[in-house]
């Protein structure tokens, strides 16, 4: 099996799928590109700016027509949906997603298409924008990122070839992990830094100085709360779908967040710089290990 002229089909056309396509496209290894979306107008988008070739009028239609499948909607939108790919799978030799919470997910393909699952392979570009919709889509979106796959045993290897090299060629450095370690991860590293970011803007704007707290906001804020801006639904969705490992890293940071509020009640000068200290040097080695990691990219 080549990595160049597949037939590659879209359920979802946003950001993501809209990005991807685009990627795929200029890299050859999609020769057709095909989408189905429940809004006809992200559709028509998509059709307008090239990102797609065509429109399918159903999700059975769209695996009728693509190799390789690719589910591209909200987390909670993508139970249902992927099992109607799996149930129907059509031509497709492989489907993967690039949803944001793995487990559930998986855990209702094997329960409820467990033949499927073996062309299903899990994934999650970790990368994005704060803008949404096909209009931003951008084929450079996921050049020097990670994507992480998570298949099992079971996970045929001939599918599994086959996304790693869709991601390759949309430019991503790909990574495999257990699934559960998977929404561990990005619970801490993703969800609640955008959880973060939300609350702490929300909680400034209901402030009766809030004219003033925007009006003087510099870079820090702007840097910090830049996340803020990105889709309400998606973020909502993926903190229902991944609750239980996000409340164990809220809980995790609450607890941090409170020691550091003692230290400043009790005008503890030595513990905030030893925590400030140490966040900085742990901040300081991750930039070094980004840069690095770049350099090898190049």
């Amino acid at each position: 099996m080549t990595d160049t002229g597949h037939r590659v089909g879209f359920v979802g056309m946003g950001l993501i799928g809209g990005s991807l396509a685009l990627a795929l496209k200029k890299a050859g290894f999609a020769a057709t590109v095909t989408a189905w979306d429940r809004d006809p107008e992200a559709l028509e988008k998509a059709l307008e700016r090239g990102v797609i070739d065509g429109a399918a009028d159903s999700v059975r239609s769209l695996m009728d027509a693509a190799d390789v499948a690719v589910l591209a909607t909200p987390t909670l939108a993508c139970e249902a949906l992927i099992l109607e790919m799996l149930q129907n799978p059509g031509s497709a030799r492989c489907v993967t997603d690039v949803a944001s919470v793995k487990g559930d997910l998986y855990r209702a393909v094997v329960a409820a298409a467990p033949e499927g699952a073996a062309i299903y392979v899990p994934g999650h570009p970790i990368a994005g924008s704060e803008r949404s919709g096909v209009a931003a889509a951008d084929a450079a979106l996921f050049e020097r990122h990670r994507v992480i796959l998570t298949p099992d045993a079971n996970t045929d290897s001939r599918a599994l070839e086959l996304v790693q090299k869709l991601w390759v060629a949309a430019g991503a450095t790909v990574q495999s992990m257990d699934v559960e370690e998977h929404d561990s991860v990005l619970a801490a590293t993703s969800h609640l830094p955008h959880v973060l970011a939300y609350a702490l803007v929300d909680a400034l704007a209901q402030s009766p100085i809030r004219d003033d707290i925007f009006r003087f906001a510099a870079g820090g804020f702007r840097d910090f709360t830049r996340i803020a801006s990105s889709d309400p639904v998606m973020w909502r969705d993926i903190s229902m779908a991944n609750r239980d490992a996000l409340l164990g890293a809220l809980d995790d940071f609450c607890e941090h967040l409170s020691t550091l509020r003692n230290a400043i009640a009790a005008g503890d000068g030595r513990a905030l710089e030893n925590t400030f200290r140490s966040a900085k040097t742990a901040r300081d080695e991750f930039a070094r290990d980004l840069a690095a990691r770049d350099r090898v990219a190049d």
